[in-house]
């Protein structure tokens, strides 16, 4: 079948362009002319903007380092400051730089991308910048001591690629980038690693690896923990599997012999592994979503002793983990609620304890360790309606709160709930509910999901949902379909290729679920999502039309014939299927929503959200599913950030326009 509006998939054309602005000012005109949404975009705006936020910061040596944006800085600056600095109330901060001043002086409108920065010495950092906040960004070496960048021939400076680069020492660094025709895999990522040397040009770096067209990319780094420095090659066969070496002085490669389904890390003499999937060593089956610890050079040597750290349940799976200097940080998850523990080697095994001082009712999340150089290390926890807390502590003393989120609304007589809906194969789906515990419902209700790539969904204070939403009366609902990392490795690959049905109808399953409980009903209930959330709500528009009043499809994927020949689409088919393979496609097909939406079938008024910038989930899915409702004569409301990436939003600004354009939405139909 002729595709009549592939022509929208070319993203900056005229003709692309001008349909985009088109639809915009449709949508604006419907959402955004009147007095209710400026004041709900001036309150997002404070609440993003405001001083009062955690400055959530990056340990490295006795420096903290942090980016941080608002209402005065735009664009945001990066900044550092010691520990006995951060514990006060206001701390002392050293701008290294302002990145507004930068875009100005210019003329770019540069998106803070990241920073390396040298270590042990920290006098050198590269930093990348994208245009408008795109995945493809350029790399720029900056001198810590003088603030400046490096110019000229001796540095360390990239054009705008999907470039990986790390440090190996001050004049010599790993490399991954466009390096010209060929060099890139199908998925746009690199497909060649070099070691490049100061002063010499990019074009003489020397190969150390190179991959195929097909892997989803290829990176070296270098691990310079002192005693135990190694060289290590990572050669990503697809979204799930790698394959990893160490690179041995000789330039030789040795295969850390490892399931490639496995996530596995060396620090020191210990190898962790954490398999996707049930792994037999001799004759011990080691269930997926264990986590595992051998000694590597061992290992390496051919002996396959290993050491059960973790193990999971019906109920428990391991969220992360994180080296301090001398213990393993562990983030647990039971049933979706956090719990963490602090696992120490010694002279007779592994002894785990409880790590203690955790608020209570809330998610936690390991924020930064540096192993390098001592056991400390922060946490931050948060709860649906508790503001976050930062944590610092040291293993073996107390946890100390040291800083505290401000509330961005009342959640006085506001309660929070875990249910369990029964999905069509008999399986149980958690579902948290937020939601006023003084007001009868039944509640205009947002659905969000996710379902995809072993992302967790735990819960978290945000202070959009709770002042634009919640305050109003509203209810909010976080859905733990498959797909995701709930309950290990397993809750997720259910869900993958020809299982994907199963993350549908465990969120179709929670839909009906909240209207038998009386929680809301279906016309005031509306669904959220975005990425491979987005596909989720393209399939939930075209498969289950009857549940919802309202649909928010953000940044999706929706043409699931062409997803692998768009962007990084082809890095995500051990996820979903190659739509080219015949016996995928059947089953692709079966819920790919552009090809299944029909002009006789009753669908809820949609939002589709989506930026040009986004060079990882490609506008043309937005568009083309846009055009094609509009053609069947469906409601479907549009609006394109003409910049800003993946997240839709290259700035505080953005974000909040693009929040109470999408709230607006759908109070206007879920209260109708």
């Amino acid at each position: 079948m002729t595709d009549p509006y592939l022509w929208l998939e070319d993203v900056t054309a005229e003709q692309s362009l001008n349909w985009a602005r088109e639809h915009n000012a449709r949508t604006l005109d419907e959402y955004t002319e009147d007095a209710e949404f400026s004041a709900l975009e001036s309150r997002i705006r404070d609440i993003l903007d405001t001083d009062d936020r955690i400055p959530y910061v990056v340990i490295r040596g006795e420096y903290l380092y942090n980016f941080w944006r608002d209402g005065r800085h735009k664009r945001g600056i990066w900044r550092r400051t010691l520990l006995e600095q951060y514990r006060t109330e206001s701390p002392e901060w050293d701008v290294l730089l302002d990145v507004d001043e930068l875009a100005e002086r210019e003329g770019e409108n540069w998106v803070w991308a990241g920073a390396t920065v040298l270590r042990p010495a920290r006098s050198r950092a590269l930093l990348s910048f994208s245009r408008g906040g795109a995945d493809a960004s350029v790399v720029r070496e900056f001198d810590l001591e003088s603030r400046e960048f490096v110019a000229g021939d001796y540095a360390f400076n990239l054009p705008e690629a999907k470039t990986t680069i790390s440090w190996i020492d001050e004049d010599t660094v790993y490399v991954g980038t466009d390096f010209g025709e060929g060099s890139m895999t199908n998925s746009g990522y690199p497909r060649i690693a070099k070691r490049w040397r100061r002063g010499t040009p990019l074009a003489e770096a020397i190969t150390v690896f190179e991959g195929e067209p097909t892997d989803v990319s290829v990176s070296a780094s270098y691990d310079d923990t002192p005693g135990y420095t190694r060289h290590f090659i990572s050669r990503s066969l697809d979204f799930y599997n790698s394959e990893r070496y160490q690179l041995l002085s000789d330039g030789s490669l040795q295969r850390i012999e490892t399931p490639t389904d496995a996530a596995a890390s060396v620090y020191r003499n210990w190898l962790t592994i954490r398999p996707r999937t049930d792994w037999e060593v001799d004759g011990t089956i080691h269930p997926a979503g264990s986590l595992l610890v051998a000694n590597y050079p061992g290992f390496l040597a051919g002996s396959r002793e290993i050491t059960p750290l973790f193990t999971p349940d019906g109920n428990t799976a391991l969220e992360e983990g994180r080296w301090t200097q001398n213990h393993l940080l562990l983030v647990q998850l039971s049933d979706v609620q956090t719990k963490l523990s602090v696992l120490t080697p010694n002279d007779t095994g592994w002894e785990e304890k409880p790590l203690d001082g955790i608020p209570d009712l809330t998610a936690s999340s390991i924020i930064s360790t540096d192993h390098r150089n001592g056991d400390n290390f922060f946490i931050n926890s948060s709860g649906f309606t508790t503001p976050a807390t930062l944590l610092y502590g040291t293993v073996g003393g107390p946890l100390e709160p040291v800083k505290q989120a401000p509330s961005f609304f009342d959640a006085d007589g506001m309660l929070v709930s875990q249910f369990f809906a029964v999905s069509e194969d008999g399986t149980e789906i958690p579902y948290f509910v937020v939601r006023r515990d003084d007001a009868a419902g039944p509640y205009p209700t947002i659905l969000y999901g996710y379902g995809g790539f072993e992302n967790s969904m735990v819960p978290g204070y945000s202070g959009v949902v709770g002042s634009a939403w919640l305050e109003r009366g509203g209810a909010y609902v976080v859905a733990n379909i498959r797909g995701g990392g709930e309950y290990g490795p397993s809750w997720h690959t259910q869900a993958i290729r020809e299982g994907r049905h199963k993350a549908f109808e465990d969120f179709a399953a929670v839909a009906r679920d909240l209207v038998t409980r009386g929680i809301t009903t279906v016309k005031q209930l509306g669904i959220q999502g975005g990425s491979n959330g987005g596909l989720l709500m393209g399939v939930m528009l075209t498969r289950y039309p009857e549940l919802f009043g309202a649909v928010v499809c953000q940044v999706p994927l929706l043409d699931m014939k062409r997803y692998h020949l768009l962007l990084a689409g082809a890095s995500w088919m051990a996820e979903y299927g190659d739509p080219d393979d015949p016996e995928d496609w059947k089953f692709i097909s079966e819920y790919s929503p552009y090809q299944n939406s029909t002009k006789e079938a009753d669908y809820p008024p949609i939002l589709i959200t989506t930026s040009t910038r986004d060079d990882r989930v490609h506008p043309g899915h937005a568009r083309k599913m846009t055009a094609l409702l509009e053609e069947q004569g469906h409601e479907v409301w549009y609006y394109e950030n003409i910049e800003g990436g993946h997240g839709g939003a290259a700035d505080n600004a953005q974000a909040a326009f693009k929040a109470a354009v999408t709230f607006g939405f759908l109070w206007k139909q879920l209260t109708r």
